[in-house]
């Protein structure tokens, strides 16, 4: 009688254990928002930037599309673009300093046209990183 009650008395809190790291398992899968890729170097022109650094990779994020030969092709790395930023918060003079390849650089040149900086009071030529990753 002992040996069964022992046996029954180790089989629940062997359920009761596996339970329980089940429902931990479980919480740590639960949805987590989507973290955007940001360089851990200070980039000067994401100051002029109105939100900053993390506004302006979500900006990135968000528009940027992964080219079709480049995804076909499991192109992945950093694209570097550089610019001048005006004293009015326009830009010119963009180049495409590093280029991963496969549509990567044009798209990464393409995005960063579209960033709106606010107005410094005098030029500034700077550059971006965009990572491409799938």
């Amino acid at each position: 009688m002992k040996t069964k009650l022992s046996f029954l008395f180790i089989l629940f809190a062997f359920a009761a254990i596996t339970a329980s790291a089940q429902t931990q398992e479980t919480k740590a899968q639960a949805p987590q928002e989507e973290k955007v890729w940001m360089p851990d170097k200070v980039i000067p022109i994401a100051e002029y930037y109105e939100g900053g650094k993390e506004a302006m990779y979500k900006f990135i994020a968000k528009e940027q599309k992964y080219p079709l030969l480049a995804k076909r092709n499991r192109v992945q790395g950093d694209c570097i673009i550089s610019f001048t930023l005006n004293e009015d918060g326009s830009t010119s003079g963009f180049k495409i300093l590093s280029n991963a390849g496969a549509g990567t650089g044009e798209e990464a040149l393409r995005v960063a046209k579209l960033l709106k900086f606010k107005a410094p009071g005098f030029s500034v030529v700077g550059s971006l990183p965009i990572k491409f990753k799938l």
